[in-house]
């Protein structure tokens, strides 16, 4: 959502962001909207001051025994024209409401424009890939060939887009994720949060996958939906309060199955891990006053790179383009991890500054010390990292010659000081 008074005093600056998103201009459609509630809601004022006044002169003249039959007259006009006004007030509002609430963020300056992944930025490597023996193999081989990563009966009990793990996989995709969760709340000050995995409406109202990307999440008949990532219940967590400047910022963590569609992938990454329908993350949040938000992104961002630090994963950090970012982002860094097996980097953690984009959707507001006046607070969200990528990136680098799958030894402490999981026979 965004600030009305802002586009009134730059609608050509809106425009120009709406473009960069790859959509025409917006502005004039928008101000239109807002003329017509603006002037509807003047003139309900101006009717109501007169009512006001009418009905004091009514029973001025009825105390003074005069006619006052006129007066009464125009005060039900006036009640007629009001309700009238009221309606056209509402439906303006209603249909500005609608617009803006569709509508992506505007990216920031430094964002490059491009209409997809191909526009994205380079900022860093870091790690050295791995010189393995032989023909390295994807993370599906592994894990079929060691008995452990069954994808047949996971299509047999769910369809297409599951995995079935077993054994010493399934400890080692458990262990990933305790060690990044610990790592963010021992040592990146992150509270850890265990949300609900069903969700209302207006909870993906706030963070902006509602309205308008519903296709892509799954429903309860019962009118819940299930989270997509836990970016979605630890957002909300701030949502129609008053913060004070001093309990700023606010940083949460949480491990969660997260659940998606996958609408509009069909063909795309069908074998193995990579894209499926319900992964574990561990997501990171963090609420903060807008002076902080730039400076907040780099945080977060260096807190998900020090996961694929201590478990020795090369990796490159991209800027995203403007086409390339989720709706509700001003600025994104994706961590893309190096994949053997497929010879390519592949996303594992998306860090996002929303600006204040989500908190006027969800009326998120803080109070400057010193001040009576609220502001809205700024959001941002990044995966800390994605459990399921992180384990097919640690099978793929760490794969031995045999078939067999290296510990790395952050992860160690979480597998009972196991350093190798062996291949048999």
């Amino acid at each position: 959502m965004f600030d009305i008074k802002w586009i009134r005093d730059h609608p050509e600056a809106f425009d120009q962001g709406m473009e960069a998103r790859g959509l025409p201009p917006q502005s004039a459609e928008i101000l239109s909207f807002d003329q017509q509630r603006r002037e509807a809601q003047t003139a309900l004022q101006e009717m109501q001051a007169r009512r006001n006044e009418a009905s004091k002169a009514i029973g001025q003249k009825k105390k003074a025994g005069e006619d006052a039959e006129a007066l009464m007259a125009e005060v039900a006009a006036l009640k007629d024209k009001m309700a009238t006004g009221e309606e056209t007030a509402r439906q303006a509002d209603e249909a500005l409401t609608t617009l803006l609430s569709g509508l992506p963020n505007i990216p920031l300056p430094e964002v490059p424009i491009g209409p997809d992944e191909s526009a994205n930025e380079l900022v860093r490597n870091r790690g050295s890939i791995p010189n393995l023996e032989g023909t390295p193999k994807q993370h599906f081989e592994l894990g079929e060939a060691l008995g452990q990563m069954d994808f047949e009966m996971a299509a047999k009990l769910s369809g297409s887009r599951f995995v079935l793990l077993r054994g010493e996989i399934s400890r080692l995709s458990r262990a990933l994720a305790n060690f990044m969760i610990d790592l963010h709340t021992r040592e990146h000050g992150y509270l850890e949060v265990s949300p609900p995995y069903l969700v209302r409406d207006h909870v993906l109202y706030g963070t902006g996958q509602l309205p308008k990307f519903g296709e892509d999440l799954f429903k309860t008949e019962e009118g819940f939906w299930l989270i997509p990532t836990a970016e979605v219940p630890l957002t909300n967590l701030v949502r129609e309060s008053i913060v004070e400047e001093g309990e700023l910022p606010k940083r949460f963590t949480a491990l969660t199955p997260c659940f998606r569609s996958e609408a509009g992938s069909a063909g795309r990454d069908t074998r193995g891990m990579l894209r499926q329908h319900q992964f574990d993350k561990v997501e990171l949040v963090s609420a903060v006053h807008p002076d902080r938000s730039m400076e907040e992104l780099e945080r977060m961002l260096s807190c998900a790179e020090e996961v694929l630090n201590r478990l020795g994963l090369a990796y490159r950090v991209m800027l995203l383009s403007s086409g390339d970012m989720s709706a509700a982002s001003r600025k994104t860094y994706d961590i893309e991890v190096w994949l053997p097996g497929q010879e390519t980097y592949r996303e594992i953690s998306s860090c996002s500054n929303c600006w204040d984009y989500q908190a006027r959707r969800m009326a998120a507001r803080f109070r400057p010390e010193g001040e009576k006046a609220t502001r809205f607070l700024h959001t941002l969200n990044g995966s800390g990292v994605a459990v399921g990528r992180a384990l097919i990136a640690v099978m793929e680098n760490y794969q031995q010659a045999d078939g067999s799958i290296v510990i790395p030894e952050a992860v160690r402490p979480y597998m009972g000081g196991q350093e190798i999981i062996a291949a048999h026979g």
